[in-house]
């Protein structure tokens, strides 16, 4: 499997710290997640039925006219490449991983763009993903352009998936309630935003028949019962959803802040901050020194992703480090 955010365990062992000692900045969760209810105990027993109530309230938030539920974006993302014939894939690089490894492994020919390019590549591709905001750069695609593109593709039974993960901050960014259009695929995370990675609980936005087609790949039962409960009491909260959003845009203007004095020049989104580093495996182990772990890109874009701490002391930890880094690196 390729590696993700979020690997607590594999710091312990490496670095023989316990997982509660650690500052996990690694992903870009809201550290302090939706405080979760009390289940009905049939959710528990019982076989999860498809809920017209989480419908209804994901319609409402996304403003999508057709939702799927599944059990987090990670199934559709591995579903999607099984249901289409063998296509040219373009996907922005760098980005979400899991995209462009299981469009290759499900046999379609794929090329991977630097995210500022995509334009340039939209009429030779037969389905082109984004992530909007991007993973891990931050960057983003005004949605006039991605409906602008999405109408080329469809115009050749083309898709354009637009990965949403990160767009809860950014509603003005969402082309999810344009997804009663052919061929244009959005998907929402309730991960992120709500701080609800372990419930396991995404959903797609596209027309009607090709949801159908999705659904009968995936099979039932996908979404369990505590997970409907769950996210059906975190998409109708309207209050929580306004103070969060309000608080994590100060915490991210706060981390961009505290990282340029620093001489970071970092960009991102309200939940992470992500910049090129020469060096990012000396920057990752200088961090695991101090017990918090970051995101490390050794590969295609060599740079590190930060969370959001997720309290005063969490902020104080990360500062003290930074202090160290720039002694150590003047």
């Amino acid at each position: 499997m390729l590696e993700h955010g979020g690997n607590l365990r594999e710091a312990a062992l490496r670095f023989g710290r316990p997982e509660s000692e650690w500052l996990d900045l690694s992903t870009g969760i809201n550290p302090v997640g939706y405080p979760v209810p009390t289940i009905a105990a049939d959710a528990w027993h019982r076989l999860p039925q498809a809920s017209d109530t989480l419908l209804a309230a994901a319609r409402t938030y996304y403003g999508a006219p057709h939702l799927l539920p599944v059990a987090g974006t990670q199934a559709a993302i591995q579903a999607l490449p099984r249901i289409r014939k063998q296509s040219k894939v373009v996907l922005s690089a760098p980005s979400y991983a899991e995209h462009a490894h299981c469009w290759r492994q499900a046999g379609h020919t794929v090329q991977e763009i630097a995210y500022d390019h995509l334009a340039a590549h939209i009429d030779q591709a037969d389905v082109m993903v984004i992530c909007n905001p991007n993973n891990p750069t931050g960057a983003t695609i005004a949605p006039g352009m991605l409906l602008d593109w999405a109408g080329r593709l469809a115009a050749r039974d083309g898709w354009l998936v637009v990965d949403e993960a990160f767009g809860d901050t950014v509603p003005k960014n969402s082309v999810a309630c344009h997804t009663h259009r052919q061929g244009l695929i959005v998907l929402r995370s309730i991960g992120k935003f709500f701080g609800l990675a372990g419930l396991r609980l995404g959903f797609v936005a596209a027309d009607h028949a090709l949801l159908h087609r999705l659904a009968d790949w995936i099979g039932p039962w996908t979404v369990s019962g505590p997970a409907q409960d769950i996210g059906c009491a975190a998409l109708s909260d309207r209050q929580w959803q306004q103070e969060v959003q309000s608080k994590l845009i100060r915490s991210g203007d706060r981390l961009h802040r505290l990282l340029a004095e620093y001489g970071i020049d970092a960009n991102g989104t309200a939940l992470f901050q992500w910049w090129p580093e020469e060096q990012p495996e000396v920057f990752a182990h200088h961090m695991a020194e101090r017990g918090i772990w970051v995101r490390l890109f050794a590969r295609q874009a060599r740079g590190i992703r930060l969370g959001l701490p997720g309290d005063e002391a969490g902020w104080l930890r990360l500062m003290q480090a930074l202090e160290a880094w720039k002694r150590n690196t003047q």
